[in-house]
């Protein structure tokens, strides 16, 4: 790409809008040229509004340290070439947060939203890229329905305990093996719930057995995500059954999922699951973006793996990592999947979606 693609992002001193601001900093299709933030930080510039706060490994990037932060509201300081929004912004309900992303498309924004307010809205699509790509055609109902310009919409990405293991049934269903029922256990790590999560002395050293509301989304998420397109709606996926159990655990960054689960019909052997999930290549792959991960799942034969400390940056975090595969005594199989919650569970996989958009021509520079 000749020219790069002027993005904002939207909750910038958060976590997750950290992590946009770490992945993007050398990104060879987008230049972040607006931060914006609560109206607490507007007017300051983006060190100044972050403070001790900055949470990242790296530090903070010389290049967004004075940009001045705007406040998410003020639409009419939007800088005039930005032509794409990355939201991290979750405001005071679901509504309010809906109508806070359709305020930027009406004005012929994109936005790429991680927040759950707008997942269950009909006319967006809720996206892993390597799974349901063709659900971007939903936006042009987005846009007819909602009378916005045609470079403005919204698209969101699942919650971040979904990324561990979908990609790998969907893998297995594409190769003509579907999955019937899975029973789940995710362990997430501290960032997903973001800065108390990392600083609060509660948060550490405990196992907290209840994610609020987490369970619901992980086991409802999947239906929207793998259904299908039928007569320009998403219809949803009723076939596979999901139980989940989410807890909380004193890891920085990393969601591990130990999952079991039975197949409709045909039970592949483990080698030819291992052998599926090796060679499962999608989309973004094919289309090379730049934070597809090659491959999109990695499968480690050694027992002990995989493990966060060692597994959860691979492909530069955005791989899902895949071990114990194993007969089980009363599913089909079990098997343990991390990956990287803040990386391709939030700003990562958002990244990779706006990159599908560009590829696919629904984003133009």
């Amino acid at each position: 790409m000749r020219n790069k693609i002027a993005v904002g992002v939207l909750g910038a001193t958060g976590v997750v809008g950290q992590n946009y601001l770490r992945l993007l900093a050398n990104h060879p299709w987008f230049e972040i040229k607006d931060l914006a933030a609560s109206s607490r930080s507007a007017g300051t510039t983006y060190e100044q509004a972050v403070g001790e706060r900055w949470l990242m490994d790296t530090s903070m990037p010389e290049e967004f340290k004075n940009i001045p932060v705007r406040d998410v509201t003020d639409y009419a300081s939007i800088p005039d070439d930005v032509k794409l929004f990355f939201s991290a912004t979750e405001l005071g309900d679901k509504q309010a947060t809906r109508d806070f992303e359709f305020a930027y498309a009406s004005k012929g924004y994109p936005v790429v939203s991680n927040s759950s307010a707008n997942r269950w809205t009909e006319d967006v699509p809720m996206v892993i890229p390597e799974i349901n790509g063709d659900h971007l055609e939903i936006l042009k109902s987005q846009q007819k329905n909602r009378k916005f310009p045609d470079s403005g919409f919204v698209a969101v990405k699942p919650n971040c305990s979904v990324q561990s293991y979908l990609v790998a049934i969907h893998a297995l269903r594409e190769a003509g093996y579907p999955v019937k029922e899975i029973l789940v256990n995710t362990l997430q790590a501290l960032s997903g719930a973001g800065y108390r999560g990392l600083t609060s002395p509660d948060m550490q050293d405990t196992v907290n057995p209840l994610i609020p509301g987490e369970e619901e989304k992980t086991e409802r998420e999947p239906s929207k995500i793998l259904g299908e397109m039928i007569e320009g709606e998403i219809a949803l996926d009723q076939f596979i059954k999901i139980s989940a159990l989410c807890t909380r655990v004193p890891v920085i960054d990393g969601h591990t999922a130990l999952v079991y689960l039975n197949f409709a019909e045909k039970v592949p052997s483990i080698e030819k699951i291992k052998e599926i999930w090796s060679t499962f290549s999608a989309e973004p792959q094919a289309m090379q973006l730049p934070s597809a991960p090659q491959p999109p799942i990695l499968v480690m034969e050694a027992d002990d793996r995989p493990q966060v400390k060692l597994d959860v940056d691979n492909g530069k975090g955005m791989a899902v990592t895949i071990g114990r595969l194993e007969k089980d005594k009363f599913f089909d199989i079990r098997f343990v999947a991390l990956s990287h919650n803040t990386v391709r569970g939030a700003a990562g996989g958002a990244i990779l979606t706006a990159e599908l958009l560009v590829g696919k021509g629904y984003i133009r520079s």
